[in-house]
Order: structure tokens, then sequence, then C-alpha cells
């Protein structure tokens, strides 16, 4: 290689190595290393959700009817719902008019949508029956029965709830292939009472996960070069200050929610069972905090256009 390659290729290294060497001061250092992490998450979480839509639609009724039909044989499913689309915002989906309900605490309504159908009235057999029968046609079908959740409590028999009754719910959860089944019996019977709740929906196609650790890992390293440029292009100005109050706020505002939500997600998981994880941005408070999520993200933007603007240092001569 001549030796003018070889110049321009060591000034080119140096160049890089200097823009992506690591944050300047402990401050720096420390946003650096937590924005990287809860970037790359955010990403990660994104590309998943891209990733969801490689699934196949969820259950049309002739489907569910067939499942329903085998599953429940002698019950009056009545008709079968299906939803607007994969995931939805109470029932509809999202659209330009359901932002404010996602920004303004009803986040957590945002979620994958399935195909409904219920029966009402008297039961034609006890609830315990309903529950056998159903897990032998579900294992002899070749479904993955979970084991049930059995819940007790109390209802009245009449208006002035004199004489109160023990009601048993029974959660039923199985899933064949990417098709996942929940199934809520109860034994509560009655005129307008729902004994009979199903729903069937579809397991997180295969594209989800790997879609998930690829866009983390881009997302940490994206994050960690930019933090780690505004840090060194403001140390030891004054800007630096603003650069760090900012990017603190936004890490404050980012891991608040996930910090208070992974606890209780991972107690909601080993209490019930799940024939799939909740997705990766409910792991984060995602849309739930998605208030907060915007609001760090403009103190970042305000951080990096307050770094762009900071004149770099002008070298003395010797």
């Amino acid at each position: 290689m001549p030796a003018s390659d070889t110049s321009v290729a060591r000034r080119f290294a140096r160049t890089l190595i200097r823009r992506l060497g690591p944050p300047a001061g402990s401050a720096g250092m420390v946003w650096a290393a937590l924005g990287a992490v809860i970037c790359g998450l955010f990403t990660g979480a994104l590309a998943s959700r891209v990733a969801w839509e490689t699934s196949r639609p969820q259950p049309d009724r002739a489907e569910a009817g067939a499942i329903l039909a085998e599953i429940f044989p002698g019950h009056d499913l009545g008709d079968i719902d299906t939803p607007p689309a994969l995931f939805v915002v109470y029932a509809h989906p999202v659209r330009l008019g359901t932002v404010k309900t996602l920004l303004f605490g009803d986040g957590g309504e945002y979620q994958e949508s399935a195909t409904v159908a219920a029966a009402s009235g008297a039961p034609p057999v006890p609830a315990e029956q309903t529950v056998a029968v159903a897990r032998d046609r579900l294992v002899s079908s070749g479904w993955r029965v979970y084991a049930p959740q059995v819940s007790d409590g109390a209802t009245c028999a009449d208006k002035v709830c004199a004489t109160p009754v023990t009601v048993t719910d029974t959660a039923l959860v199985a899933r064949r292939g990417d098709t996942v089944l929940n199934a809520s019996i109860s034994s509560r019977g009655g005129f307008d009472a729902t004994y009979l709740t199903v729903e069937v929906n579809r397991a997180p196609p295969p594209a989800v996960v790997p879609a998930g650790v690829l866009g983390t890992v881009l997302g940490a390293v994206a994050a960690w070069v930019v933090l780690g440029w505004a840090s060194r292009r403001t140390a030891g100005r004054r800007s630096g200050g603003t650069v760090d109050v900012l990017i603190g706020v936004a890490m404050v505002l980012w891991w608040l929610p996930a910090l208070l939500t992974v606890p209780l997600l991972l107690r909601h998981h080993l209490d019930e069972p799940h024939p799939a994880w909740h997705p990766l941005w409910e792991w984060l408070g995602q849309p739930t905090a998605s208030l907060l999520f915007l609001v760090g993200a403009l103190c970042v933007l305000l951080a990096l256009g307050v770094a762009a603007g900071t004149r770099r240092a002008t070298p003395t001569a010797p």
C-alpha cells in the first residue's frame, strides 16, 4: 500500500476513534450507559412491533366457530365477534383520534385483539363438567393445555342478598401452533349472566424475537455513539451542564416506568399461565407512560441541539 494511502487510513482511524470514543466526564459516562440500554430496549420494542405484522390475521368466524364447536359442544356461544385489527384500543384500531387515549392514562388499553364468543343464561351442564370436557377435547386435538386457574367468589341470589351464593371461576388456557385459546368458565347461572367466555388469538410470530434482539443491539450502539458525542462536544463548557441536566431528566422519565412495571409483570407471569410473554413495550411501561416517553424524547432532542450549537474548542498555538 502506498505511503499516502496508509497516512489517509491512519488519519481516518484516529478520527473515527475520536468520534466514537468514550463520553467525557463521569456524568456523561453514566447518562450514555443508561441511555444506550434504554434506547436499545425502545428500538427493540419498536422492531418487535413491526415484526408482529408478519403474524397471521386473528381467527375469523369460520376458524373460531370450528374450534368452539369442537372444544365446547352443547354450548350456545351465540355470535362470534371478530376484531378490526391486530392491535386495538378499546376494541378499535389505532387512529389519530386514539392518540389522546394513549397519551393520557389509557395507554394500557393498547393490546392484541382477539376473536371473542360468549354464552349466557343457565349452563346446560355444571361448570366442572364443562372444564373437564374442554380439557379432554383440547388434549385430544393436539393443544397444549396449561394448569387451570380457579378462583372463588360470592354473588347474591336475591335483591336484598339475604342468601349469598358461592361462585367458582375457572380460567383455561391452551395453545396449538400459533393459536392461543383463553376460556373463562363460571358456575354462575341466570337469565342475563354470562357463564362462558372464550377468546382466540395469535401467538407472537417467529420474527418477533430476532427483530427485537437486532433492534436492541443497533439502538444501543447508536445511542452510545450519539450521547457520547454530545458529552465530548460540550465537555468543559457551560453548555455541558445544560446537556447533562436534559439527558438526566430524560433518563428519569424513561427508566422510571420500566423499573415500576417489570416487577409487576414478572409477578403476573409467575402467577398465571402464559403461552407467550407480554410484548417488550409493555415491560417498558409503554404505551401506558407514553407521555413521559415523549417528554423525555424532547429533552434528548434539546440536548442534542445544544450540543450541535456548541462551538468546538479552538486549539491554541504552542
